[in-house]
């Protein structure tokens, strides 16, 4: 990534989520200057510039490729393996690939649809909070998980799972919805994981370790389908 790209990213408008958090820092470091004393106007300011690089929400280029499954989230990949989808979506109980990203408090934590298709079901389950990067993060954190149901009939799931330190998650869609590929669906506050359950014989074309980039990396490919 050059210098301007990146000047853009770290300057890019806030996630509308952020803005309670951006205004609240900024009254604080407002009141601190004026009325008690500089080191709270400090804090303030401090809050309020780490809130707007938290809450960024910059654009992304969506390959045009056809039937690509793109990532749902920026983040480092700590997990590629066969995976049973949260039992709340009704998807069945046979394994399937699943591709985890861990989000750090440095990555954008805005999530964006995999795939194109329908919203066919939404299920929030409560649940722990511990550290994302952990593999049972899956199962025992709390989390929303999302089925989509792709225009020729297959379905996914995306997963967003909080962690150490992350207590909210906001899902901006509802069932039945559509969603465009790599159109924003929700975000996640602060530090958190995004699953992602690929259609049943579709394999992950990523490994442990990788980068990803929301909206824009493609972790799999949709074969055509055979006609029976």
């Amino acid at each position: 990534m050059d210098l301007s790209s990146t000047i853009r990213m770290v300057l890019a408008k806030p996630h509308p989520a952020g803005r309670p958090f951006i205004w609240g820092g900024a009254a604080v470091a407002v009141i601190g200057g004026l009325i008690l004393g500089s080191w709270l106007f400090w804090i303030g300011a401090a809050f309020t510039a780490f809130c707007l690089y938290f809450f960024r929400d910059p654009e992304r280029v969506v390959p045009t490729r056809h039937h690509a499954v793109v990532a749902p989230a920026d983040g480092r990949v700590v997990s590629v393996a066969p995976a049973v989808p949260p039992a709340e979506l009704g998807l069945g109980d046979a394994p399937r690939w699943r591709v985890a990203i861990f989000l750090s408090v440095l990555d954008v934590h805005v999530n964006r649809a995999p795939i194109e298709g329908r919203v066919t079901r939404i299920a929030y389950r409560h649940g722990a909070f511990v550290n994302a990067a952990l593999d049972k993060a899956s199962e025992d954190n709390e989390r929303n998980a999302l089925a989509i149901r792709t225009p020729d009939g297959r379905d996914l799931a995306v997963v967003q799972i909080a962690g150490l330190i992350a207590r909210r998650i906001v899902c901006t869609v509802r069932e039945g919805e559509m969603l465009a590929t790599g159109e924003r669906f929700g975000i996640i506050r602060f530090g958190s994981r995004t699953d992602v359950y690929l259609p049943e014989g579709v394999r992950p074309m990523v490994a442990e370790g990788q980068t990803m980039i929301g909206g824009e990396t493609v972790i799999a490919e949709l074969p055509p389908l055979v006609p029976r």
